[in-house]
């Protein structure tokens, strides 16, 4: 089971990451833009969802488009989140008890691709430029 502290260890090793306090939570932005946050039962997250998200640690990713947020659904529907709400797609949301160190290393830093520009992909890559 992968912790809070295992995605600020991922998020960390990212360029251009920097973690904030949302009122929602812990959230990690790449250039101003949010890649990667703790989820908050908010109002306007339907109430099945909101259930889930009070009693359990859930974080939501950025993913590169809608195919790939219904994908993960459908492939670990007990793990993964119908959209929790229409702001921000595509992402999708998770339940951490359910994922383990290598899939949260590969959320994290696929959902930091899609935010980040390509200087800094290069960078985190390796490449000369």
């Amino acid at each position: 089971m992968a912790t809070l502290d295992d995605l600020r260890r991922t998020a960390e090793r990212m360029p251009g990451s920097e973690e904030r306090s949302t009122t929602g939570g812990a959230a990690w932005f790449v250039r101003g833009k949010p890649y990667a946050w703790e989820c908050h039962p908010w109002p306007s997250v339907p109430a099945d969802m909101r259930e889930i998200i009070a009693a359990e640690l859930v974080v939501g990713v950025k993913v590169a488009d809608q195919v790939d947020a219904l994908a993960l659904v459908e492939m670990m529907p007990d793990v993964f989140l119908r959209t929790t709400t229409p702001w921000g797609e595509p992402k999708v949301a998770f339940r951490m008890a359910g994922i383990d160190d290598d899939h949260l290393i590969e959320l994290v830093t696929e959902a930091w691709r899609v935010q980040a520009p390509k200087y800094l992909r290069r960078e985190f890559d390796g490449e000369d430029g």
